[in-house]
């Protein structure tokens, strides 16, 4: 791959991880047991608000550090069809929907093609390229 894709990967990776960290963390500062019941509210098991708001927090970490990022990505990516079709559908795309497409997007982009520059996966994982 070139320098600029993987620079580009290299980006995505980053903002990603960063933006699913804050929303993760914002979850455990405000309670995730809000966070419960508002998925209660939209008919979701609020059980599956501490699962998300952890693969949100230790994924977007993961994510920086470039640790996992094909599996954090694909996690990511379920985490935001859910939250289309479960909360933000109705609301329209403006407005409701546009930012989780633009993040399943990104999201796809890194299962399909990762992001190993700058990445800590791939100093511990040596390949022979």
């Amino acid at each position: 791959m070139t320098k600029n894709a993987e620079l580009g990967g290299l980006i995505l990776r980053i903002a990603l991880g960063f933006i699913f960290f804050v929303h993760g963390l914002t979850k455990f500062q405000g309670g995730v047991e809000n966070t419960a019941g508002f998925f209660d509210s939209i008919g979701v098991s609020g059980f599956l608000a501490y699962p998300v708001a952890i693969i949100e927090a230790a994924g977007g970490i993961l994510l920086m550090l470039g640790l996992g990022t094909r599996i954090v990505a694909a996690l990511f990516g379920l985490i935001m069809l859910g939250a289309i079709f479960t909360a933000k559908l109705g609301s329209g795309f403006i407005g409701g929907y546009e930012l989780d497409v633009a993040l399943l997007a990104m999201s796809i982009y890194l299962v399909i093609s990762g992001s190993e520059f700058l990445s800590l996966e791939k100093v511990i994982i040596k390949d022979k390229d």
